[in-house]
């Protein structure tokens, strides 16, 4: 280490710890990042192989609608315009996602958004589903059989390790359906991706920091909070608490990484598969997030697995049930005693967020230790 002692010390690397290194160096404040990995950027790191930055724990765009966030990311990476428009694949047919006009003239040849609606009404109907018990029961309430069985069940089966009878409806409250030919992914005014990958933009905020990786924080606790006056903890929220309440719950994924003699594979970034079999959910092809590197004579793709979590595995999805979110809620308010330690991001509050949301709550946080 540099010096003996630190103003703040940043458990994590990933975009919440950078994020915040970043912006209490921007106020002239002392900071150590330690990170558990032997990388930086935690799940949004990127590899480069072959001239091709690869998504190595699966893909991520980023978007937005706050202009502070997205001037934040374009002050710290190359950006370029990118608008996600990803494929399903079903029984050797594509769909275009999300759920749009593409989609119903695919699955029933109509031309117009009544057509659709009028199709999508008569199959709801014909389920005559009162108060939807389970996530089947919502999704077709929502949008009948065709769309359910073509684009939902097997994907979300796939993904969550259950039938879909056995999830909650809670899961799938809102199926946006858009009646006009757009395959834009998202509803963000802001939408782009960092040339060259996530890493530099990563590296770029840390730039300055002093960053000591291979660090597994919990191990030396004591050590390590001595050194600084505050923590920003963005690990798991109850292993910081040893699980000494129980264990929160997660689902994992796997990777299967291949570099391809070829220029193409699936001419889209990425391609759902919605079918039980084959058993990975989505192909990405990672040159095709960037046009500038069609003519590469190699591609790289990788396949995707939903995996049961356990201790060593990366943990990617909260499992958002009754019995999670009280023990979550009782893991913060023991958070909420310790005014030393603040925690942040997705694992330390045990919620899903969208990078520009992972920003945000840099953002507030700094705002409130620098007043």
């Amino acid at each position: 280490m540099k010096q003996e002692h630190y103003d703040y010390l940043i458990v994590g690397s990933g975009l919440s710890g950078a994020t915040m290194a970043r912006l209490l160096m921007d106020a002239g404040k002392s900071v150590l990042v330690i990170e558990k990995r032997g990388h930086v950027g935690g799940n949004i790191y990127t590899q480069d192989v072959s001239g091709i930055p690869v998504h190595v724990y699966g893909p991520h765009i980023f978007h937005t609608d706050d202009e502070r966030a997205w001037k934040f990311f374009n002050d710290y990476a190359d950006v370029y315009p990118f608008v996600n428009s990803p494929l399903a694949y079903y029984k050797g047919n594509y769909y275009h996602m999300p759920f749009n006009m593409n989609t119903f003239h695919e699955l029933w040849g109509v031309s117009t958004a009544e057509e659709a609606k009028a199709k999508i009404a008569e199959e709801v109907a014909k389920e005559n589903i009162g108060e939807p018990r389970n996530l089947e029961e919502q999704a077709l309430s929502m949008v009948g059989r065709s769309i359910y069985e073509t684009l939902i069940k097997g994907y979300t089966e796939k993904q969550w390790g259950r039938h879909a009878t056995e999830l909650p409806a809670s899961i799938i409250k809102r199926l946006p359906l858009r009646f006009e030919y757009n395959n834009n992914y998202f509803n963000d005014r802001f939408q782009g991706m960092p040339r060259g990958g996530f890493t530099p933009w990563i590296e770029n905020l840390l730039s300055g920091a002093e960053v000591i990786l291979n660090v597994d924080y919990l191990t030396d606790k004591a050590k390590w909070d001595a050194i600084a006056d505050e923590i920003i903890y963005t690990g798991r929220l109850d292993e910081y608490f040893g699980f000494k309440l129980g264990h929160l719950e997660w689902r994992s994924l796997r990777f299967e990484v291949e570099e391809l003699k070829q220029k193409d594979y699936q001419s889209n970034p990425v391609v759902n598969y919605t079918d039980r079999e084959p058993a990975y959910t989505r192909i990405t092809e990672h040159k095709h997030f960037d046009p500038e590197l069609d003519d590469l004579p190699t591609t790289v793709i990788t396949k995707e697995y939903p995996d049961a979590f356990e201790e060593g595995k990366v943990p990617y999805y909260t499992i958002n049930d009754e019995k999670n979110a009280k023990l979550a809620e009782d893991y913060k308010a023991l958070a909420a005693q310790d005014a030393k330690v603040h925690f942040l991001g997705r694992l330390a509050n045990y919620r899903y967020f969208d990078m520009d949301d992972t920003l945000m709550a840099a953002f507030a946080l700094a705002e409130k230790l620098l007043k």
